[in-house]
């Protein structure tokens, strides 16, 4: 074999013919990877089925918690609606003891008052015989410068007679920075004459209603009160201006 000059000889090789090997090769890696596919999805299934149930459970925890706590909110709540309740129960069950007992001093009060008017009328000192007066009530009506009144006259005595006279009032007070004196007829539609006609055995009330005219300030109410007949006599008494609530 003549050899060509100037060229590297080239080395050859001679390899049986498989026509299916490469097909076999290709084969087996992609079911290598199928498998590996479906090994991964299997496993991720498993991982994600296990997170699923602990994330169930770890729901169903909390849920059992909320109600719980639901449940001790609402009894909680109840506590203080009953201590709430007890409160305003107590307290209203104090504030009417204390009201009545109130009323009952008050009504005691009045009671001693007319025990202490009945037996003077009835057994009065040696030094306080004869016609006096007696009281003077102011008591407020709701309505801005209208009140009530009420003045009782009385005759102390062993033996009482009917007694004839006459009372006369006057509210004292200031308007305009002088000094008024205004008759109890101008300012009570119930009394008609300036001279109250009295007419008693033991004792009478004079009751009505006082309206102040606008930028009059009482002071005082006098009153004089005089009986007629042969032992006739005549009294004074001032009451200061107040007030008492209905």
């Amino acid at each position: 074999m003549t050899a060509v000059k100037g060229s590297k000889p080239t080395r050859l090789m001679v390899v049986p013919y498989r026509p299916y090997a490469r097909l076999l090769t290709w084969a087996g890696f992609a079911l290598a990877v199928v498998l590996m596919a479906a090994a991964s999805y299997f496993l991720g299934n498993h991982h994600g089925i296990g997170l699923q149930k602990a994330a169930i459970a770890e729901r169903d925890q909390l849920r059992l918690d909320l109600q719980r706590r639901n449940a001790e909110l609402e009894s909680l709540s109840q506590e203080v609606a009953n201590l709430k309740l007890a409160s305003e129960v107590d307290k209203a069950s104090s504030e009417g003891v204390r009201s009545e007992v109130i009323t009952l001093k008050s009504q005691i009060a009045a009671l001693e008052e007319d025990i202490t008017f009945y037996r003077g009328l009835m057994a009065p000192t040696d030094n306080r015989r004869g016609l006096t007066i007696g009281s003077l009530d102011v008591i407020a009506s709701g309505a801005p410068r209208r009140y009530d009144f009420k003045i009782v006259v009385q005759q102390l005595a062993t033996n009482h007679q009917v007694l004839n006279g006459l009372l006369q009032v006057n509210v004292i007070g200031h308007e305009g920075g002088l000094t008024r004196s205004i008759p109890l007829k101008d300012l009570s539609p119930q009394i008609e004459d300036e001279s109250i006609k009295l007419r008693f055995k033991y004792f009478q009330n004079i009751v009505g209603q006082i309206e102040l005219p606008e930028g009059f300030e009482p002071e005082r109410i006098e009153l004089t009160a005089s009986s007629s007949g042969r032992d006739g006599v005549s009294v004074e008494k001032k009451f200061g201006w107040l007030v008492h609530e209905s």
